[in-house]
């Protein structure tokens, strides 16, 4: 389980930041997650959740990558999706403005790359230069060992973020934050368990989010250092065609292998 200790010292204002804080960390996630869709031409959409990633390329540019589930991109037949870019308007409203993102070539090929066997998609795309920003480190992405050395384990709480039945949280389309607990043991080695349980309603709209915990273990000045994305989201769990209210979550070093196999096709012939 997580380690909750605090310092002996610590007086209800610093708790008080301390929760401010992980709220803060809460809403950088929200800002860089966005939606993705694609009409299906009878008046219904295919809906799914995706998250910005900053991810410089091998040689330190600045470069943005989408990250969502392979199957939402896939389930979109058309070369072109839409991604959900949101405006801040002058007046401290928000507007909803979603725009055009190519997600296959001329050749009807996709344009994301994907780990083997694993339910991870991620793309370079040209992000407005607010959501550039808005993009997570990818030092934020839990690595193999995360996990053990967070103590990590079974009931601990996970947040996540997306839009259940494609709703929003609001006009501005915002995703709707949830949480929901680890269900399952052993969470490690994930070269054993790729894959970790989540209690919680998963809808279409929710694959592809990211499943994330803001540490509770305040730092030096009583603030958590960043969250951790723990992995994404992919599927619930369906039995007999019931469904049990259990999501399925990809551990987040998956995103790692796929961003690396980003690079290599990136890379020039030899």
């Amino acid at each position: 389980m997580f380690d909750l200790q605090t310092q002996p010292t610590a007086s209800v204002e610093a708790t008080q930041t301390v929760s401010r804080s992980a709220r803060d960390l809460t809403v950088t996630m929200i800002r860089a997650t966005v939606q993705i869709d694609q009409s299906n031409g009878d008046g219904t959409r295919t809906v799914g959740a995706g998250f910005l990633l900053n991810a410089p390329r091998a040689d330190g540019t600045p470069r943005t990558v989408l990250v969502t589930a392979d199957h939402v991109l896939s389930r979109m037949p058309d070369s072109e999706a839409r991604i959900g870019w949101r405006v801040e308007l002058p007046d401290g409203g928000w507007r909803f403005d979603p725009q055009p993102l190519t997600i296959r070539d001329a050749d009807s090929d996709p344009l994301w790359t994907k780990p083997d066997d694993r339910d991870i998609a991620v793309m370079e795309i040209s992000a407005p230069a607010a959501f550039a920003h808005d993009a997570i480190p990818i030092a934020w992405l839990a690595d193999r060992e995360a996990f053990d050395a967070a103590e990590v384990g079974p009931g601990d709480d996970m947040r996540t973020l997306g839009f259940p039945r494609g709703l929003s949280a609001n006009r501005a389309g915002f995703p709707i934050l949830r949480v929901g607990r680890i269900a399952s043991w052993p969470l490690t080695p994930i070269s054993a368990f790729p894959t970790f349980l989540l209690d919680l309603a998963v809808f279409p709209g929710d694959s592809g989010g990211p499943v994330f915990w803001t540490p509770p273990r305040p730092s030096s000045d009583l603030s958590p250092a960043h969250p951790y994305v723990a992995g994404v989201l992919t599927q619930e769990v369906i039995v007999q065609d019931e469904r049990l209210r259990i999501g399925v979550v990809v551990h987040a070093d998956y995103i790692r292998e796929a961003v690396a196999l980003l690079d290599q096709k990136a890379a020039p012939a030899p």
